[in-house]
């Protein structure tokens, strides 16, 4: 669906509190005022759609699948999309331009929010659509914060929509801001429906709600409340894994199709949040731009169908599939469903980023090329290929990580051979179709944490998830250390190699609060190592 998304001048902000040099006054007599405009429904339907107008697509505004990008999963290049590319060698500072992008604009949408809440009760309208509207716009909002919180630690609370005047604000606690939210969210699920119908799918619900507070509750390692979190929303008996109608069809490569888009996994989504993602995945050989590339880290994570790792098949085996990543189809299927590797035909076009004598598209270095002999497919659709108009939502949390929440929650509190485990692994396992998982070979904890680890690194790889798990599992500065490889290149008899990393996890592990906000405010404290 399209939305008219009406941005109102009384609401629109071009940075963020306090730095904004054109903050909005009504000093003209005959221009619009809160007064004068906060009337009707349609007002304020139309301002809490600037609200959710805010929310992160998946490669395009804030670019959630670029966050693959920051860790082990993926390389990024063409910082013309932004500079991900640098926080891969630590060269990211006060004037890193990704961080400066997400600061301004979650905070522009919380003032959109607290302006909102601010000035509905002016409208003359239905009072119970009226109360709904600003549970959603306090859910929106917290959501807003626990974004930039995930980024930058400890942040500003900020509740009401400042004035120029206002603008020295010290940042909450950490602690703090995750109470916040937390008690916001909870406090809008009590309030918010369940569903809406199918022409306002997208609107965030009660279970969005405890998706968010189990997200976040997991990434702090509270794993009780991100337990009892994700049990509310399967309990709600809404959500379930896609499988596809037809019996042929791989359910899950379906799921990120036009295909399969209209879904009941889809927990929250950015309606049309995937239209950039042919010019940012696809080989420039079918008409595409890659901006990011997989790494071989994440096409070795996948195990075999028999269910065995690579380690697992020692290194003759595993060097035929380093070689050819889907040998003889033998590997799981979320493989070809997520990534594209050398030799497969792809829209009658057989992918070969090493062939120097050729005339390929797609050789590795070639600007909008792959960078690594690889690329991900997520939310590639043939129907994009030559449309001008891209409509494919983004599912921004889907019912398959509220279930890897549940079962690493339950994991983490030492309740590892629960049977809701085992249940849920083999519901998404089955779903993709893998085997089911051998309890008799993970029958200790320590096995079990591997498996859930690896099962929500091949779930949900290019989804933005990755980037929290390796820096809430405390092994950011193991992953983004060191040589990165490419796909195996038959000239040289060896991966290619892509680039060398550095990382500091006790100075990367949080991004740099923006320069701007520094100079602006001198309540604003600048984040260790910066």
């Amino acid at each position: 669906m399209k939305k008219n998304i009406v941005i109102l001048s009384i609401l629109t902000v071009a940075c963020a509190f306090s730095n904004c040099t054109k903050y909005l006054t009504h000093d003209d007599p005959i221009n619009v005022t809160d007064a004068s405009w906060w009337k009707t429904e349609t007002n304020a339907t139309n301002a809490l759609q600037s609200v959710y107008a805010g929310l992160p697509d998946g490669a395009t505004g804030r670019q959630v699948m670029f966050l693959s990008s920051l860790c082990d999963a993926a390389v990024a290049r063409q910082d013309t999309r932004g500079s991900y590319e640098i926080y891969g060698t630590g060269l990211q500072n006060s004037d890193w331009d990704v961080a400066l992008h997400i600061w301004q604009d979650d905070y522009k949408d919380i003032r959109r929010a607290n302006r909102f809440l601010e000035n509905v009760d002016g409208c003359y309208m239905d009072s119970t659509l009226k109360a709904r509207y600003k549970y959603e716009a306090r859910a929106m909002r917290a959501y807003y914060h626990m974004e930039l919180m995930l980024f930058f630690g400890s942040i500003p609370i900020v509740t009401t929509s400042l004035t120029p005047d206002q603008g020295d604000v010290a940042r909450n606690t950490e602690q703090e801001v995750y109470d916040f939210i937390i008690s916001e969210l909870t406090e809008c699920a009590g309030h918010l429906p369940d569903k809406y119908d199918n022409s306002e799918p997208w609107r965030i619900s009660s279970g969005v709600c405890w998706a968010l507070i189990s997200r976040l509750a997991l990434y702090y390692k509270h794993y009780d409340v991100a337990r009892d979190a994700a049990k509310k929303v399967i309990d709600q008996g809404i959500y379930k894994l896609y499988r596809s109608s037809d019996p042929g069809i791989n359910s899950y490569a379906e799921l990120f199709s036009y295909a399969g888009e209209l879904n009941n996994e889809r927990v929250f989504f950015k309606d049309n949040g995937s239209s950039g993602a042919w010019t940012t995945f696809a080989p420039y050989g079918v008409g595409g731009e890659t901006i990011i590339s997989p790494t071989s880290t994440i096409v070795n994570t996948y195990e075999t169908l028999q269910g065995k790792t690579l380690d697992e098949l020692g290194p003759d085996s595993a060097a035929i599939y380093e070689k050819n990543p889907n040998f003889k189809n033998n590997r799981d299927p979320r493989l070809a469903a997520t990534i594209l590797y050398p030799g497969v035909n792809y829209l009658d076009d057989v992918l070969d980023p090493f062939d120097p004598t050729g005339n390929s598209s797609d050789l590795i270095g070639r600007q909008f090329s792959t960078a690594t002999g690889f690329w991900n497919k997520k939310y590639l659709d043939a129907k994009d290929r030559y449309s001008s108009s891209r409509t494919l939502d983004f599912m921004i949390i889907r019912y398959a990580e509220v279930l890897l929440n549940y079962v690493e929650s339950l994991e983490e509190l030492d309740d590892w051979q629960n049977p809701d485990i085992v249940k849920y692994l083999n519901d998404i396992r089955n779903r993709a179709g893998m085997p089911p998982v051998d309890i008799a070979e993970y029958n200790t904890q320590a096995k079990m944490q591997t498996l859930i680890r690896r099962e929500r690194t091949v779930e949900l790889a290019f989804e933005g998830v990755r980037y929290y798990d390796v820096r809430r599992w405390g092994i950011l500065g193991d992953v983004m250390n060191g040589q990165v490889y490419g796909a195996y290149d038959s000239y040289t008899g060896s991966p290619v190699k892509v680039e060398v990393r550095s990382n500091n996890p006790d100075r990367d592990l949080l991004w740099p609060i923006p320069r701007g906000e520094l100079l602006a405010n001198p309540m604003m404290k600048q984040n260790p190592g910066y």
